[in-house]
């Protein structure tokens, strides 16, 4: 393949969607509960993201995002039926500040500006699934948010044009990606150790 652009955005693609495929089949197996507000936050952010990189000149680095929107919507769709309801006061302000600051995102329109809204926002989305995988961390499926954080590292290999515009919202991704794999990895740990 002549573009290495293509390449890595194929990879990060097909890394992408395998990355879903656990976490969906663990929620038919009643293994993990998506977190309503998270996803439905994610799936908003995935689209606006994607918008304002393609819009920047990423290429063909935007490919998992549109994918990944897809997906999100999925998984919010099967949270009515499957999800926790373990949903705490706290969530709930997590969804409102961050629908607050998309609609800000709204009236500016500004594409720098878009990006480090979008990835402030999709922090605070992690927030509920970060305190529910603290709480149940059997709750969530671990390989996804590896695969997700590897599937934006190719991502970034994929981009036509590096600058922060079209760089933050993927870094945001692994940064909070890698971050609840080790957080969840760590409360199973933890919770074996307190059994023995």
């Amino acid at each position: 393949m002549d573009n290495p652009h293509i390449l890595f955005a194929l990879i990060s693609a097909l890394v992408g969607v395998s990355c879903f495929i656990p976490y969906i089949r663990d929620i038919f197996l009643r293994k993990t509960t998506p977190h309503s507000y998270s996803w439905l936050i994610w799936a908003i952010l995935q689209v606006t993201g994607a918008i304002a990189m393609f819009s920047s000149g990423a290429g063909w680095g935007i490919t998992p995002l549109v994918l990944g929107a897809t997906l999100c919507v999925s998984v919010f769709l099967l949270s009515f039926k499957y999800g926790t309801k373990n949903v705490t006061r706290f969530d709930l302000a997590c969804l409102v500040s961050a629908l607050a600051i998309f609609c800000f995102y709204l009236l500016t329109h500004r594409a720098l500006l878009s990006v480090i809204l979008v990835s402030v926002i999709d922090v605070i989305g992690f927030l509920p699934t970060f305190r529910k995988a603290y709480a149940e961390p059997y709750s969530e499926t671990t390989s996804s948010y590896v695969l997700s954080a590897i599937a934006d590292g190719f991502a970034l290999g994929a981009l036509a044009n590096f600058g922060l515009t079209t760089t933050l919202y993927l870094f945001t991704l692994i940064v909070v990606d890698g971050f609840c794999s080790v957080l969840i990895i760590a409360r199973r740990y933890q919770l074996k150790l307190k059994t023995k």
